[in-house]
């Protein structure tokens, strides 16, 4: 009876070891599956991660890109570009026209206000000259004042001794010289006024016959072909035409400037005259 009892027991203890055992495993196992599970979520957390990494530094190029793209060229390159696009042959000839027709435009302005008489005050001091001095006087404040209308005022009292009639064809000599001298170098200006144009027509023309002979070489009418010659052709024409009205609007001024000049010396020979009369010049 107690071998029995043993031999249960034995076989108890061996059957609760297995148990456990397998206990053991189980426990094992689910850890090491809990582990891989982590790990793979882990992997792909670190994926995503990575792929949204590389798109947001291939947007990033993109929206830097596009202020290039929206940005505006300033009018100082646009004339820039265009006038490298017409060649340099014709526009570099048509600028040298533009830059020495404001030359001379500036040459004449700057003359011209130098020559603008105050003839209403150099006539009194004048009058005043003579009440008080004489002739020589008279003669002195004309050498002291600088113009056109001083000038002929000395070559008509250097001929008061010879009477009125004489200092009156000396004063009219002398006034058509001073006119030359205010008219010079404007014929120039109106000369680049009609070149500029035509030689942007001219250029355009070449631009025509350029695009034909393209257009024959290729055996095609190509509308990219036919378009930029014509393009070509037309930027030619456009800078002469704004080179003549720029130089243009100089010229006008510039005549009208002459005209009020003119206008004054008249006036002021014909008051010298009286004057001269009033104090006894000889007839």
């Amino acid at each position: 009876m107690k071998k029995a009892l043993s031999i249960l027991a034995i076989f108890g203890l061996v059957a609760f070891g297995s148990v456990n055992l397998n206990a053991q495993d189980g426990d094992a196992a689910d850890t090491n599956q809990s582990e891989q599970v982590i790990d793979s979520s882990a992997a792909a957390a670190d994926t995503n991660k990575v792929v949204e990494e590389e798109v947001k530094e291939e947007a990033a190029p993109e929206k830097k890109e596009e202020p290039a793209v929206v940005a505006e060229q300033s009018f100082h390159q646009v004339i820039k570009t265009k006038f490298i696009e017409g060649g340099a042959g014709f526009m570099g000839i048509v600028l040298i026209a533009l830059i020495l027709g404001l030359a001379l435009c500036i040459e004449r302005i700057i003359y011209l206000n130098m020559a603008a008489p105050n003839a209403k005050k150099l006539l009194e001091e004048l009058e005043s000259a003579l009440a008080s001095g004489g002739v020589e006087a008279a003669k002195e404040v004309c050498r002291n004042t600088k113009g056109p209308v001083a000038s002929i005022f000395y070559q008509g009292l250097d001929r008061m001794d010879e009477g009125i009639d004489v200092v009156e064809k000396s004063v009219i000599s002398y006034g058509s010289v001073q006119m030359g001298l205010l008219e010079k170098n404007i014929s120039w200006i109106s000369l680049f006024i009609a070149l500029a144009p035509m030689l942007g027509f001219m250029g355009t023309v070449i631009g025509m016959i350029g695009a034909f002979d393209a257009i024959e070489a290729a055996g095609d009418i190509s509308p990219s072909l036919v378009a930029g010659g014509i393009k070509v052709a037309l930027l030619t024409t456009v800078f002469g035409l704004i080179v003549a009205m720029i130089l243009q609007v100089f010229y006008n001024y510039i005549v009208a400037k002459v005209d009020s000049i003119v206008n004054t010396m008249e006036d002021a020979s014909i008051s010298l005259i009286d004057i001269l009369i009033k104090h006894g010049a000889k007839k």
